[in-house]
């Protein structure tokens, strides 16, 4: 038997449609350009997550098309996930119910998400732009699903999302890090997250940054064998600007209220309240190309 969604949270999710306010988008006629995806899941994640952006508000008021398309997000999802298992599909049941029951609890975090991309982009004009549009946004739409998923023992079908989120963003979370709420990465291209980066809330992080591991180890008694499971990436405190090319490297701790400068290298822990930034830069020259 085919799997169908049961939950409840098509009701949760129609009601958090209807008491949505602007500056998130509210009118239902609006009809935007199509954007096609190689997946069928983030379609569908960002119809369910954001009906009134992406042509969907048939949902809006009915929730059996909600229950209709979380039944095909489940199929989707038990099927990635089967894909890696020595079970069948109805084994993994249990772990798409959980998934999509999360789902109203993920649109309120990514709400918070798009409210401090509009805060921290002087560039931003509307809500609808960040959810349609912004990079850094629909990495960390997908990641939030992801997440869910590795912790739920699904890392491989965790890593397939996440992996297609970097080709559509240039911007590679591994599903295992933890980040808070109000996350905004701002341009995006060559940002990665490591597997074990923990990241606080109301943190900005700007392009070609890195949070990741310093050094690897070796596992005893196996030849070219790298250890795994330990921590190997930075925790970031609360209130932390990352600027453009910076390298947050090993299992560092950095504090709250914490600004890292642009093409920052930081190797040791940063206390609260501390701004790290190039001293030195490197002096120019100039010389006429007649």
């Amino acid at each position: 038997m085919g799997y169908e969604y049961t939950g409840d949270a098509h009701s949760e999710l129609v009601e958090s449609y209807r008491v949505d306010e602007s500056p998130f988008p509210t009118d239902t006629s609006r009809v935007y350009p199509r954007r096609d995806s190689l997946r069928d899941e983030p379609p569908l994640l960002k119809q369910l997550l954001f009906p009134r952006c992406w042509n969907a508000t048939e949902l809006v008021d009915d929730p059996d098309e909600v229950r209709a398309h979380l039944t095909e997000l489940g199929v989707c999802m038990q099927k990635g996930i089967t894909a890696y298992s020595d079970g069948d599909g109805d084994d993994s049941t249990g772990i798409v119910d959980e998934t999509l029951d999360r789902l109203p609890a993920v649109r309120r975090a990514l709400k918070k998400d798009v409210e401090a991309a509009y805060k921290g982009d002087p560039a931003a004009k509307s809500y609808c732009e960040i959810i349609r549009s912004y990079p850094g946004f629909h990495a960390i739409m997908i990641h939030r699903v992801a997440h869910g998923l590795y912790e739920k023992d699904c890392p491989e079908y965790a890593r397939e999302l996440a992996e297609y989120s970097k080709t559509e963003t240039g911007i590679d979370i591994h599903p295992g890090a933890e980040i808070g709420e109000y996350f905004f990465i701002d341009h995006g291209t060559g940002v990665v997250v490591g597997e074990t980066a923990t990241i606080g809330d109301w943190v900005r992080v700007y392009q070609n940054v890195t949070l990741g591991a310093l050094h690897f180890e070796e596992e005893e008694g196996e030849d070219h064998m790298l250890a795994k499971e330990y921590k190997r990436h930075p925790d970031i405190g609360d209130n932390v600007v990352i600027g453009a090319g910076s390298n947050v490297l090993g299992p560092v701790e950095i504090g709250d209220h914490v600004s890292i400068g642009a093409n920052s290298w930081v190797t040791d822990d940063v206390p609260d309240d501390t701004s790290v930034f190039i001293s030195d830069h490197p002096e120019q020259e100039r010389k006429s190309n007649r």
